[in-house]
């Protein structure tokens, strides 16, 4: 076998073990968010931090952010002074994956005694403390526990002190701590299946395999941006923002080996929790240029490398310490449509219109102090979404979230384990923006209690005043709408309380239209009206 064909082999076999890893976490944590929306990410690095491989299963913002995350716990805890059986963990908005919701468990792996890569995951958490998931925020202190990082396990044995900490101070403290486990476990799967992948192939470390990864998928990037067109364009997309909008601009340079995106230009950090810390802004702006740029490379160090990104220090995509950044995807999941909006300058005809992107998710509960004294407390968070952007060739998806890849999360579930009943869940009638490509639908979820109490929602959504815009003369999605099944009109963000006997009623936003209208095959426009998708 050629020294190729068995790296290649080896590299597929990597793959597979991260993937049992995320599976692993999938399996065993306690919160919806993880097992049943796959809010999570997975992956191996060496022993300088690169990451080497990273699970499908998970989302970009989660994998992309945590990509760069392990270097900050190599400085915390060096490498020769790890251990079989530690487990370190953190939540740092700015060294993590850019709020505290999401907490991040880097474990080192050894073979045969000796140290050879580090695993590293993430999990949504349904509750963290503070004032909730809500953008209320002013500070990142008003959003709940932050966790420095911290060692959550010495040689196998967890530190009770830091699970005392946290089952503190979070409202759902078995499915919160449930999750930590699961992090622990899943690290561990992947450290056994790693070991015995090693053994079968006769590896002592992974030192050589790790470069052919890195410097190959470094090479494949190379090549695909050598095929574009060199210069530089830029994008304005403005969104609804809080009290004011928000523009976000994006100057999109493509050199020889390598694509940089700058956010100068772009709105400064405001006082509540919609703000981006940059290591997620790097997150989904990689994302977003691989998903037409070397789609087919395995997301590695590689290639995240060959993506450039700033942004000016305070602004809303860079915010610093400690602005709050609780609803910090309400910037992060528009950036791939902004720096669409240059590259569809430079390569017309490749990239999709503009999609809801942000998640419409629901973010439910109830409580003593603040929805009332009855009825049993909870916290759920039941990940929803509006339609995507029509592609060039292809109409967009309909309740089907990008850029994030989390799956929307069965009613049932959410109905077994909370006092919730959802009355309505179906496509929105003629959401989609038309065009030659139809842009997706959105849909309409209309949520009550079986028990007729008070409940509340953290409204984090956008796409309401400014919609999703069509391509090359496609039309707008149709904008969302937050209300009360009594009439009252909500605002998109912040925490509202449904009162007694009233319902939540959510309509979430569609994708642009691609193309004129008038181009689009007429027996598709037809199947369209039978089957409900516009009003025409």
């Amino acid at each position: 076998m050629t020294t190729d064909i068995r790296f290649q082999v080896m590299w597929n076999r990597l793959l597979s073990v991260v993937e049992e890893q995320a599976r692993t976490l999938v399996r065993t944590a306690f919160s919806t968010s993880a097992r049943e929306a796959g809010d999570i990410s997975a992956g191996v690095f060496d022993l300088e931090g690169r990451m080497l491989a990273q699970a499908v299963t998970g989302t970009p913002g989660h994998v992309n952010s945590m990509a760069r995350s392990v270097v900050h716990f190599i400085r915390e805890f060096p490498v020769e002074t790890m251990k079989p059986g530690d487990h370190y963990i953190t939540n740092d908005p700015w060294k993590g994956t850019g709020h505290l919701y999401d907490l991040v468990v880097t474990s080192p792996a050894f073979h045969n005694g000796k140290l050879v890569a580090l695993f590293s995951s993430t999990t949504h958490l349904v509750d963290i403390g503070g004032v909730g998931q809500s953008a209320e925020g002013k500070q990142v202190f008003h959003e709940g526990l932050f966790l420095p990082l911290i060692p959550l396990a010495r040689e196998g044995v967890v530190d009770e002190t830091v699970m005392r900490i946290i089952r503190a101070n979070v409202r759902e403290p078995v499915q919160v701590e449930g999750d930590v486990f699961a992090l622990m476990a899943c690290n561990e799967t992947g450290e056994r299946r790693l070991s015995a992948m090693m053994a079968e192939n006769g590896l002592g470390d992974l030192d050589e395999l790790g470069h052919y990864i890195i410097s190959r998928s470094r090479a494949g990037m190379t090549a695909a941006i050598q095929k574009l067109p060199k210069g530089t364009w830029k994008s304005h997309m403005r969104i609804d923002g809080v009290n004011e909008p928000i523009d976000l601009h994006a100057t999109v340079t493509i050199a020889d080996d390598h694509i940089a995106v700058d956010y100068d230009g772009t709105s400064a950090a405001v006082p509540f929790g919609i703000n981006c810390p940059l290591c997620y802004t790097e997150a989904y702006t990689a994302f977003g240029v691989k998903c037409v740029v070397g789609a087919e490379i395995p997301n590695n160090a590689g290639t995240l490398d060959a993506v450039i990104v700033t942004a000016p220090e305070g602004s809303i995509v860079n915010a610093p310490f400690p602005f709050p950044v609780t609803a910090r995807s309400t910037m992060g999941h528009m950036l791939p449509d902004v720096v669409y909006g240059a590259l569809d300058q430079a390569i017309p005809g490749r990239v999709p219109a503009e999609g809801t992107s942000n998640l419409w998710n629901l973010k439910l509960g109830a409580g003593p102090g603040y929805t009332g004294p009855k009825g049993p407390a909870f916290m759920i968070t039941s990940f929803h979404s509006g339609g995507t952007g029509a592609r060039p060739n292809l109409d967009g998806l309909s309740a089907t979230p990008f850029p994030s890849g989390v799956r929307n999360v069965p009613v049932e579930v959410t109905e077994a384990i909370t006092p919730l009943v959802f009355w309505k869940k179906e496509l929105r009638e003629g959401s989609g923006g038309a065009g030659r490509q139809r842009g997706g639908l959105g849909q309409v979820i209309e949520v009550g209690r079986r028990d007729d109490e008070a409940f509340g929602i953290f409204a984090t959504f956008e796409r309401v005043k400014h919609p999703a815009r069509g391509r090359s003369g496609g039309a707008n999605g149709a904008p969302g709408r937050l209300s009360l099944a009594s009439g009252t009109e909500l605002k998109p963000k912040g925490f509202h309380v449904v009162p007694a006997g009233d319902r939540i009623v959510v309509e979430m936003p569609g994708g642009g239209g691609y193309g004129a209208p008038a181009e689009r095959d007429p027996a598709v426009a037809a199947r369209d009206r039978a089957l409900g998708y516009t009003r025409e």
